[in-house]
């Protein structure tokens, strides 16, 4: 069984570098042959030199990227529609997310012969720390999306997702979402195609102001809710009424 592992990377040179140490440390314990596959979203800083500078010392390393930025959705479909394993997923570079717990989740996808695995802030098991206000807006946003599409899923926004080969290529071929919310495009799309076993596996969160969410008091991140809401109502019209999803083949 091989296992790939995207990374989107936008601005990440003070910790793309531990990042992958870190990723290559828990997956080289795990019984998968595995890559690693960074997405650099722009070549904005010193990211993609100190990615290559680790090529020679990571033989799992492949590292792939474009000029101009174009947002996370972007990058993990770029990541995800180039990976070569029969487990394909992604993970937030910054490292909010410990990856010790992709065992758990791949040990998950086994177990219910799943076709999608999702971290879950709301799993018993998990253990985060993050601001309140930001408890506040995610338990807002995930009664928003549970009400427009009636996922099962109680939380659909942690950066860390597992899907077989087949249904990784035909939900991201029809990804059209750039930035944060392609996550719930992701879900609508899968629910879409009949891919419903999808199950939750516990995650270690613990923000660090490393993601590029910036604190709720900066322009930034109202930019970013704001994009969100956007985005979804798009996705649920897309959905619903031109049946969208339905017509494409990429």
């Amino acid at each position: 069984m091989n296992l790939s592992l995207v990374v989107p990377a936008y601005k990440q040179e003070k910790t793309i570098v531990q990042d992958i140490k870190n990723l290559d440390k828990v997956l080289s314990c795990l019984p998968y042959k595995y890559e690693i596959l960074i997405v650099e979203d722009g070549f904005l800083d010193g990211t993609g030199r100190k990615i290559k500078n680790q090529k020679s010392k990571i033989k799992n390393l492949r590292v792939l990227g474009y000029e101009k930025n174009h947002g996370k959705g972007y990058a993990v479909k770029y990541g995800m529609l180039r990976a070569k394993g029969d487990i394909i997923g992604f993970i937030d570079a910054g490292m909010d997310i410990n990856p010790s717990e992709i065992s758990i989740a791949l040990d998950l996808m086994q177990w219910k012969d799943a076709d999608i695995i999702i971290g879950s802030k709301l799993h018993p098991d998990s253990k985060v720390s993050y601001p309140v206000i930001r408890k506040v807006m995610s338990w807002g946003y995930r009664t928003f999306t549970h009400l427009l599409f009636g996922f099962d899923v109680k939380d659909t926004q942690v950066g860390l997702k597992l899907f077989k080969k087949k249904p990784a290529h035909d939900i991201f071929s029809k990804i059209i979402i750039k930035s944060f919310a392609f996550d719930v495009e992701v879900l609508a799309v899968a629910y879409r195609l009949g891919y419903k076993k999808i199950y939750e596996s516990p995650v270690k969160l613990n923000f660090t102001g490393n993601s590029s969410i910036e604190s709720i008091t900066s322009s930034s991140f109202w930019k970013v809710i704001f994009g969100m809401l956007w985005d979804t109502a798009a996705i649920f019209y897309r959905l619903r009424f031109i049946r969208y999803y339905d017509k494409i083949r990429r």
